[in-house]
């Protein structure tokens, strides 16, 4: 495929309605009133609503043009990764879309809900399978709410038996809602760093664990792209001395169908729905984040719990020893509709393929970039590759630069700067829903910034040229924003 084909295009210079407002372009728009001394379009005016003047094409392509300046995924790729970046099939949209959900209310008695309470039920079901975990809650509405939820229930779990437990650890590699979930929930936060592999030793958790640890926040794989290949011996180390395994299962669609939970010594999981099962997440929201737990914390998990007992579902509120609810009603209920869905099509065979195609497509491209791009740590992935800019630093090209030009080839940047223990981090994730060619397409883009830095620094120092928006300055973004239109 030809990139510069499909890179270019029209720029749409779209000016503001009133703008394009010409002078009683509309008037025929307007029904003449047959209320006495009453005009609508007079009214409008005098009531300060002085309306943009426009043919019915003005307003129409006006939209569709602004409509078109946004970068989404059904347009272009995103290498940044499963964080709501990846294709949501349609049918998910069109099965959420029914009457039957999106006419039903929470108020409503619960003989009149039973197919949605039959299908919260079964998702419940459903991840309790995939992650070998023994009680779920749907409540929460994200991942970080669903730490939150984790965090509140180990200091539960600690209040009931009595132990006075002050502290959490939590790697270097961990996302950053880790140490805020644990720090908002009164726990003091205890890094820990990775090895030279990028992950966790048990013996550097054995030399921190003592009688006031109350357990550890660990993401897995972790944000390096590494399975965390120690957690049932770093497991083992905080049972020892009662203390609960927390895992962040944000990045779950690269061990989906493969690993289970439980058996690693998982106390908690959080699962992104909106992440993992493609759905949709872009803008802040909403999402859900799911939370499942061993038997031992079953007692405390937010109520209600959706239960079957006979033919019936029920909301069982009657749980004594829950934390209470964490969320207005029982979640996100149309994200959860829409994970349903998507796990339902791709069917038992399927789901382990997800976390097969994530690893397969994020290896490849590792492996065709690693002659331009310094790899923090050369070694097979899981969901994703992290590079660094240290083989352009010397003709003065940054991480920031390199991300920059990707948007002239049509190609949203992929995260940079993070984590955080990689210093000028480009963070690459392609997700399990990219093709080969779309791959193929990126890894050229890629290879041209590599040879641009060593020809033709300066072009990169300056992009992206081809955008609507040329190169802005972050910093002054942040500090000084311009929230008007």
């Amino acid at each position: 495929m030809n990139y510069e084909k499909t890179s270019t295009g029209i720029q749409f210079n779209e000016p503001l309605l009133w703008e394009k407002s010409v002078k009683n372009r509309s008037k025929d728009l307007f029904i003449e009133s047959d209320v006495k001394d009453f005009n609508i379009e007079d009214s409008l005016i005098e009531n300060g609503l002085n309306l943009p003047e426009l043919s019915e094409l003005d307003v129409v392509r006006h939209f569709t043009r602004l409509s078109q300046l946004n970068f989404s995924i059904d347009s272009n790729f995103y290498p940044l990764g499963s964080c709501t970046m990846k294709y949501n099939p349609k049918i998910n949209e069109s099965i959420a879309s029914l009457d039957g959900f999106t006419f039903s209310h929470p108020l409503i008695k619960e003989k009149y809900v039973q197919g949605c309470l039959h299908v919260m039920y079964h998702m419940q079901e459903i991840l309790k399978t995939l992650t070998g975990l023994d009680a779920a809650t749907l409540q929460p509405a994200a991942g970080a709410h669903g730490e939150f939820t984790g965090m509140l229930l180990i200091h539960k779990f600690n209040k009931v038996k009595g132990l006075k437990k002050t502290k959490i650890i939590i790697p270097d590699s961990a996302h950053g809602t880790n140490p805020a979930s644990a720090a908002i929930c009164g726990f003091s936060p205890i890094s820990v760093k990775s090895n030279e592999n990028g992950i966790i030793d048990a013996s550097s958790i054995e030399k921190i664990m003592d009688e006031n640890v109350a357990g550890i926040i660990i993401t897995n794989p972790n944000t390096l792209g590494f399975f965390e290949e120690n957690l049932k011996e770093i497991a083992e180390i905080i049972h020892s001395k009662d203390g609960l395994v927390y895992c962040d299962g944000a990045n779950l669609n690269a061990i989906l169908g493969i690993v289970n939970f439980k058996k690693m010594g998982v106390d908690i999981l959080h699962i992104n729905l909106h992440k993992t099962f493609a759905t949709p997440h872009g803008g802040g929201g909403p999402g859900a984040g799911p939370l499942c737990v061993r038997d031992i914390l079953e007692p405390y998990l937010p109520k209600p719990i959706i239960k079957k007992k006979k033919e019936k579902f029920v909301l069982d509120y009657n749980r004594p020893d829950s934390i209470g609810k964490i969320h207005s009603f029982y979640g996100n209920f149309n994200i959860i509709i829409r994970a349903y869905c998507y796990i339902l099509s791709m069917g038992k065979d399927n789901i382990k393929k997800i976390a097969q195609m994530s690893v397969l497509n994020a290896n490849y491209i590792k492996e065709k970039l690693k002659p331009y791009f310094k790899l923090s740590y050369d070694r097979n992935c899981m969901h994703e590759c992290v590079f660094n800019d240290e083989l352009q630093r010397k003709n003065g090209i940054t991480t920031m630069d390199i991300a920059k030009k990707l948007i002239d080839f049509g190609i949203h940047p992929p995260t940079v700067y993070f984590p955080l223990i990689v210093k000028n981090a480009l963070m690459i994730e392609p997700t399990e829903t990219e093709s080969k060619q779309t791959l193929d397409i990126f890894i050229d883009a890629m290879k041209k910034i590599a040879k641009l830095a060593e020809e033709n620094p300066e072009e990169l120092k300056t992009a992206p040229q081809l955008s609507r928006t040329k190169r802005v300055d972050e910093v002054l973004a942040a500090r000084k924003p311009i929230l008007k239109g």
